[in-house]
């Protein structure tokens, strides 16, 4: 078995955990993302229901 490998387990497993932290940060940060476009979204239809029950009173 080759020994040095074994030396560099708990680099590896640092590498690991880190890459695994980026990845669960970078798919945070995209469904905050598209939770806010959505939001958006949504207010901006509701503005318009709110300018056509404005013309519609008028």
């Amino acid at each position: 078995m080759n020994w040095k490998v074994l030396e560099h387990f708990p680099l590896l497993l640092y590498i690991l955990a880190a890459k695994t932290l980026i990845l669960c940060l970078a798919f945070a940060g995209v469904k905050v993302y598209q939770r806010k476009r959505l939001e958006a979204k949504q207010q901006k239809v509701e503005a318009e229901k709110r300018k056509q029950a404005e013309k519609k009173e008028s």
